[in-house]
């Protein structure tokens, strides 16, 4: 029997109709046959376990008594040994087993892409590669969102794993941010509701998920030195606090995890307001709270503030590195009374449920074989509904069997992209965009392949100019363009090197960034290692391309000299700098004449475990100059019929990126091949939001990819050639360039020292743009199709609910008919404005719901969209809960944030609408 409330059985119900639902894949053009069947058979393969669905673990009085009768045999030792991670080699989380009493090891893996698997003897530490979270978030898709959970749960517990870490549903504030592509977009009812569907889905087998980061985790900057979030009660609610209360309702994750931040001034793991109040006992979370790896900073206040399991890794300077809060500090304070027993006991108590209610007991993980073809093609599959047709000018998409030549263009065309950090899976196979054009085209039709520019490493996070490109340097080894570059592991250039090879150009940012397995650079840089870098050495010839007047500019926190012909033109103030600082010098350099390089770099900059060494040697030219790899991709792209160009960038853990800009020489490469070939397309294979203003003028068709998972490539071929009709929507906005958005100041990003003044408020994302006025490129929720769609008879309704103890539902109802010649799926977007209310001010558009539906061509369905009752209230300070007004509030219902095709009015009736 049930010991919750009825809000629980409403929400169980609506579970399992969502687990009813397969794979809802993009209708192919009417090119091509749908291949449907073949989707429903891949949804009925992904659930290989014969574990039964276990939802609601937290509702099993049964596993609640066996986890009360278990802790009541558990010594002190034992208990405080549960509330401690433990250094292991094979897991960064791990919690060691009690063999005493039986208890398993807690065994977790990073995500959320999939499983990053760290047991070299484990299938060669190869998994799945899932398209990225904010790829899943642009499908708009809850029962997509679930399969994705359990093939990552599936494919946790096959390799030894019980935790998975994952889903984020950190909300994407900035749209610099570094881990943006690991969570699920801008808006709170969107990133909640998916991610609780990847949390269903994980714990259908014996794997606990772990909602993360709690809380208020938006940007990566000051994220290890005490980066505080400067927020007030009502914004952290609604925007940041709303996520993890959609998960914890609609998913029940067994586990939490703080974030590494400070919010108001307190840290997040070991915040009573947050970990206590809000979480244990306004949202009713009844799992355990982990700390993030090395995100605790105390002992009492952390234990006494909510704290129930700390991971090892502490980066607290003071303290010193490794420190172990929860282990003898730990035993040491219950014994002086400076913490309760009880606090302990819950603490543990708190792990323990979720284990025995989620199966971890009864069923431990066993190595077995993934389902990889299985697998890889849900991963294709989600790709496919994820890519985002931007712009499509004169129907340049699709490509049609009448193109018979095809220029590939990009310097990881032939491979695939992934972001950076703890997120990074090592795939099973990939399919890269050549190979998907390649195997897509067949043998009758030419595909050519030209890099046009330099690879991308981490280096792309170092501000300033670019790196002065390959094409103008000669090495000093005499094997080409490049450098030579000898890395030394003292700081005065002596000793044997740890390399001596020829890099592309002079740059590295090491730190965070090059742990192993962490690195998600282009495999045609020569690999870089953490251990690289004491001090450098870069030497070769520099030619211009032109005479004039050139800006060496050198961006680093060490010291640096550079030399032309054995003198010295640039020097960096000596000491070193927290953060990269750019240096500059001009030089007069002739057409033709190669001049002697040589950059002497010592990584002289503060440390610490995110540090290491940065360094990058960049210039500014005079108009006009082209690189060569450049003008060779225009060149093939003038002999093709059509040109696809796959640009990237570099997302990662650890580290924003310093704009919205596409690094190494992609924007001027765009241009030239545009230039060039009037039918080009890019394909964008980023981590989110890039400016596009700057160079798509001249392009007429624009598709966003995202960290498309393993199979990028086939999906990308697929919607290309229209054997997929693009479905994917924006969850977040693409601005027109970084100073173009809510976020307008320095206070608010990156922050003024350690704060970061949150002082948008509510108005996040599109909330803000449509406040303030601002113009984006591509708005919330937008993504074009090959076929459109009517908007007609809108109707909003309040209706009672289905079952014992429903409140009043808020539907709207809208017929959509597909006015196009190719069958396509359409997500009907509803928004609510202005709430009726004089008490606070409220956003001028609000997601409140959404559906997908799926229309042949001339086909007409209604569509029901069911109102997320929060979405037509606001959070009262003064009595702390949800309030709803009474009055008409607008209703908009469309295709995007910013384009609305009908326009209704519901009328609200108070508080009666909260459950």
């Amino acid at each position: 029997m049930s010991s919750r409330p009825p809000r629980r059985a409403r929400t169980r119900l609506a579970v399992a109709l969502a687990t009813t639902a397969v794979v809802a894949t993009a209708v192919p053009a009417a090119a091509a046959e749908p291949d449907l069947d073949r989707e429903a058979e891949i949804a009925a393969e992904l659930r290989p376990q014969s574990f039964p669905p276990v939802w609601w673990w937290d509702e099993s009085e049964d596993d609640t008594e066996r986890a009360r009768d278990l802790l009541r045999r558990m010594t002190l030792d034992e208990k405080v040994d549960m509330m401690h991670g433990e250094l292991n080699n094979y897991y960064g989380f791990y919690n060691g087993p009690i063999p005493r009493l039986g208890i398993p090891a807690l065994t977790m893996a990073d995500g959320p892409a999939g499983v990053r698997i760290a047991n070299p003897d484990v299938n060669e530490q190869q998994a799945t590669q899932l398209p990225a979270p904010i790829a899943l978030a642009a499908t708009w898709d809850r029962a997509l969102a679930q399969q994705y959970g359990d093939v990552a749960g599936d494919e946790a517990f096959r390799t030894g794993h019980n935790v998975l870490l994952a889903p984020a549903v950190d909300i994407a504030r900035v749209a610099q941010a570094g881990r943006a592509f690991e969570a699920l977009g801008e808006d709170p009812l969107l990133s909640g509701t998916m991610g609780a569907g990847v949390i269903r889905g994980i714990q259908q087998h014996p794997v606990v998920a772990d909602i993360k980061h709690y809380n208020v985790y938006t940007q990566e900057t000051n994220r290890l030195s005490g980066g505080n979030a400067v927020v007030d009660e009502r914004t952290l609610q609604e925007v940041y606090t709303r996520p993890f209360a959609i998960g914890v309702e609609e998913g029940r994750p067994g586990s939490a995890m703080c974030a590494f931040n400070k919010v108001n001034g307190v840290y997040a793991c070991e915040s009573d307001e947050l970990l206590n109040q809000v979480l244990k006992t306004q949202l009713d979370f009844e799992g355990w709270v982990m700390s993030d790896y090395g995100a605790t900073h105390s002992t009492v206040p952390a234990v006494l503030g909510g704290l129930d399991q700390e991971m090892p890794g502490n980066l607290t300077p003071e303290v010193g590195p490794g420190t172990c809060f929860f282990c003898g500090p730990l035993l040491d304070a219950v014994r002086s009374g400076q913490v309760p027993v009880s606090r302990i006991d819950d603490a543990v108590l708190r792990i323990l449920r979720p284990m025995f209610g989620l199966g971890l007991f009864d069923h431990p993980p066993v190595i077995q074989p993934l389902p990889e073809q299985e697998h890889g093609e849900f991963a294709r599959a989600v790709a496919e509904r994820a890519i985002v047709l931007l712009k499509n000018d004169d129907a340049a998409l699709p490509l049609t069997g009448a193109v018979g030549s095809i220029a590939v263009i990009g310097a990881d065309a032939d491979v695939v992209v992934a972001g950076g950090g703890s997120s990074l899976v090592r795939p099973t196979a990939t399919v890269s965009p050549l190979q998907g054009i390649q195997e897509r085209v067949g043998a009758g039709v030419q595909v050519t392949h030209v890099a046009g520019s330099d690879p991308v490493t981490s280096a792309a996070l170092v501000p300033g100019p670019d790196p002065i490109p390959s094409d103008f340097l000669t090495s000093a080894l005499g094997d080409g363009a490049g450098l030579r570059a000898e890395y030394f592991a003292t700081d005065d250039f002596t000793g044997d090197t740890i390399a001596d090879r020829t890099d592309p150009y002079a740059a590295i940012n090491a730190g965070f960034f090059l742990f192993e397995g962490f690195n998600a650079q282009s495999p045609h840089f020569p690999p870089q290692t953490r251990d690289m870098g004491a001090s450098i050495r870069w030497t070769g010839q520099l030619t211009a391309p032109v005479t004039g007047s050139y800006e060496l500019a050198v961006t680093t926190t060490g010291t640096a000299v550079v030399y032309l012909d054995g003198e010295p033109v640039l020097t960096t103030p000596l000491g070193g700098a927290a953060t990269p600082t750019t240096t500059t010098a001009s030089v007069d350099l002739v057409a033709g004449v190669a001049r002697d390089l040589r950059v002497e770099f010592v990584n002289a900059g503060p440390g610490g475990t995110d540090a290491g060494a940065v360094f990058q040697l960049g210039w500014t030219t005079p108009d006009g100059v082209v690189a060569p790899q450049a003008s060779a991709a225009a060149d093939a792209a003038r002999s093709a019929q059509a040109a696809v160009v796959v640009v990237r960038d570099y997302s990662s853990e650890g580290g924003d990126k310093p704009d919205l800009d596409l690094p190494n020489g992609q924007v001027e490469l765009i241009r030239q091949v545009a230039a060039a070939n009037p039918r080009t397309v890019v394909v964008l294979t980023t981590g989110g939001a890039v400016q596009t203003s700057e160079w798509e003028d001249g392009v007429p068709a624009v598709v966003q990819s995202w960290f498309g998972g393993q199979e990028q490539g086939r999906a990308i071929a697929r919607v290309l050639f229209g054997d997929a009709n693009p479905s994917g929507r924006l969850p977040v906005t693409f601005p027109v360039d970084e100073e173009s958005t809510p976020l307008s100041s320095e206070a608010q990003y990156p922050g003024a020292g350690l704060d970061q003044q949150f002082s948008e408020g509510i108005y996040v994302g599109y909330r803000g743009y449509e406040e303030l006025g601002i113009e984006p490129q591509y708005p919330f929720g937008h993504g074009l199709s090959y076929t459109t769609f009517d908007y007609r008879n809108l109707r909003t309704t309040i209706t009672n609910g289905a079952g014992s103890g429903d409140g009043p539902r808020l539907e709207v109802r809208v017929a959509v008919r597909n006015t196009g010649a190719v069958a396509g799926t359409e997500t009907v977007q509803v928004y609510v404005g202005n709430l009726p209310t004089r008490r606070v001010e409220t956003a001028p558009r609000v997601l409140a719901g959404w559906e997908t539906v799926s229309l042949a061509p001339g086909e007409r369905k209604q569509v029901t969209v069911t109102l997320s009752p929060e979405s037509v209230s606001y959070w009262d300070v003064d009595r702390d809960r949800w309030q709803t007004p009474t009055g008409n509030v607008p209703v908009y219902v469309g295709s995007s944030s910013g384009d609305i095709r009908l326009q209704g009015t519901l009328r609200l009736g108070g508080n009666a609408l909260l459950r």
